[in-house]
């Protein structure tokens, strides 16, 4: 098996239509920090957060994914992957290089199986944070993304093979089969989960909150604003996290989280889940059904970005 270099995820980028409206909701409602912005370019750091962005927002006409982006340790540990994933048939977008964005570092990029643009960075300078207080119900930190894959189970193998990702859990349902991959690069339950869908596209990114009384706060003042919730407020059994979920203005699902588990990785054995459990989807009871209306929003989409290398 492959050796894991990879050590957490920094930051996941995206392209929208209506830049203004997400870049005011993620300001003014998601409670995230714009910083370094350019025209038609911002970069949005978690208070609580190192990474010196969790969120990058470009303008563009084409609504998608531009990038997500692991950390590893060391400068050499960006050189192997590069050399492994190259030498396993892999398109690189570019080679390592020092990096221009917020921070700097040293990394590379690449289109993963289904064409997403990934980036794997190493000596990023740590941004000044703090400890968000009690009662404080912005983001601490970027939790986990979810994708969306026309072919998860190639996804899926593609991460576990080039970046040794590990399988956490597995949702099924007992007519459709297999469903949601739960994949962790440390000893967080998930930082990134692949979902069965007619395309590839953003499922949902998901924000950890301080701690449940902040989460309650955080879902009240987003449905006192008026925001759309998709689900929640509940905890699900895959990863024992909270979660509301709601859209943002131009479709894609955003998630307020808190208590995702971590696990042992030395005796953990992956579960298989029957999400047609109530208990399941939500162990409290408290959330809307999950049902096909509710599944359809986080479908989004489809992606315009594949096999297309964002600009920035």
């Amino acid at each position: 098996m492959t050796q894991r270099l990879i050590t957490h995820l920094r930051h996941v980028d995206l392209a929208v239509p209506d830049y203004e409206g997400q870049l005011d909701f993620y300001t003014n409602t998601w409670g995230l920090t714009a910083e370094h912005s350019d025209t038609g370019l911002t970069f949005l750091a978690a208070e609580g957060s190192p990474e010196q962005y969790v969120v990058r927002l470009r303008e563009s006409a084409d609504k998608r994914i531009d990038l997500i982006s692991f950390g590893v340790a060391t400068p050499a540990d960006v050189d192997t992957l590069a050399q492994q994933v190259a030498a396993d048939g892999v398109t690189l977008v570019h080679e390592p290089t020092d990096l221009q964005t917020p921070g700097g570092g040293y990394g590379f990029r690449f289109f993963d199986n289904e064409g997403r643009t990934v980036e794997i960075s190493a000596d990023v300078a740590v941004r000044q944070h703090r400890p968000i207080e009690e009662g404080e119900s912005i983001p601490v930190r970027l939790s986990h993304v979810v994708i969306n894959s026309a072919d998860p189970e190639g996804t899926r193998a593609f991460y576990e093979k080039h970046l040794a990702f590990a399988l956490s859990d597995t949702l099924v349902h007992p007519h459709m089969g297999e469903m949601m991959w739960f994949m962790r690069v440390n000893s967080w339950h998930h930082s990134m989960a692949i979902a069965r869908c007619p395309h590839p596209s953003l499922h949902h990114a998901s924000f950890e909150l301080r701690g449940i009384d902040e989460y309650m706060r955080g879902t009240g003042r987003l449905l006192r604003a008026g925001v759309e919730k998709i689900w929640g407020p509940g905890r699900h059994k895959a990863g024992n996290n909270t979660f509301s979920y709601f859209l943002d203005p131009n479709g894609n699902t955003m998630e307020y989280t808190t208590e995702l588990e971590q696990i042992d990785e030395d005796t953990w054995h992956p579960h298989l889940y029957d999400f047609t459990d109530p208990e399941v989807s939500d162990q409290w009871g408290t959330a809307n059904q999950m049902n096909e209306f509710v599944a359809k929003k986080s479908f989004n989409d489809p992606d315009t970005g594949l096999f297309v290398a964002p600009p920035v």
